[in-house]
């Protein structure tokens, strides 16, 4: 039986840099698991070779058996994989309800001459999505904002709303890059429920993630990046506690 996702012996270099060498794991469906290393240890690389937009110069990545070499951003989406950045990258000057509805797939603008000849037709089309739209904000809790526009939502409400957004895009195996970075204690909590609560719905969540609180939470496995080769795999009591990780991690601090 393959894995839900594998990276096999990937490759990335810039360079003289190399950014990811010989990387290799797998990640199980309906599981959370945490992506953890020091910075520059080549998380968020990885997370561009997964995602389609960055090919590596070596290995390659696998989604349910089927290879994603040489796949578009668009179409990885399209095959049920999405992510969100460490830069928020919302549109602030357009409402909150107006962000989730970019994301949905299949836009009635992708066929504009039913706007001429269908008009009722793609009327009742943007009210349904409208619904799911509100729908989605409804389920990450900002639906009383959906009409604020993004630039007035606090950072914890812009958080909710990245991940609305990869939501919308339907897909099942959801890449999050420091969801919970910044947060106070009221708004890092709503984000581990909300985490949560996803897996209970049958979502896979691969999640950047450096605050170890988060992780012991939330976490299902745990992946070590350091010098963009895997180190260790396995439950999160194990690698916060394994004292060679700790001292490379946290500097002998934990």
């Amino acid at each position: 039986m393959s894995a839900y996702l594998q990276a096999e012996g990937v490759e990335v270099r810039f360079g003289g840099l190399r950014a990811l060498r010989d990387c290799s794991f797998t990640v199980q469906q309906g599981r959370i698991t945490c992506l953890v290393g020091p910075n520059g240890a080549g998380k968020t690389t990885i997370f561009n070779v997964i995602t389609g937009f960055l090919r590596p110069q070596a290995g390659h990545v696998a989604f349910k058996g089927q290879s994603l070499d040489g796949w578009k951003p668009q179409a990885i989406v399209a095959a049920g994989i999405a992510r969100t950045f460490q830069n928020l990258r919302l549109f602030v000057d357009l409402t909150a309800v107006d962000n989730v509805l970019a994301s949905l797939p299949h836009q009635a603008g992708e066929e504009p001459l039913s706007a001429v000849f269908r008009p009722l037709h793609v009327m009742t089309h943007q009210r349904r999505r409208r619904a799911e739209a509100m729908a989605i904000l409804e389920h990450v809790g900002l639906a009383k904002r959906a009409g604020d526009f993004v630039r007035n939502l606090s950072y914890g409400e812009q958080k909710l709303l990245i991940i609305a957004r990869v939501l919308a895009t339907g897909a099942e195996l959801l890449l999050l890059d420091e969801p919970a970075s910044g947060l106070s204690a009221s708004a890092l909590d709503n984000v581990m429920a909300l985490l949560r609560r996803l897996q209970a719905e049958g979502k896979t969540l691969l999640v950047v993630e450096h605050n170890t609180r988060v992780v012991q939470q939330i976490a299902d496995d745990v992946l070590f990046l350091h010098q963009g080769h895997l180190m260790a795999q396995g439950s999160p009591e194990t690698i916060i506690n394994d004292p060679a990780l700790s001292e490379i991690y946290f500097g002998g601090a934990l």
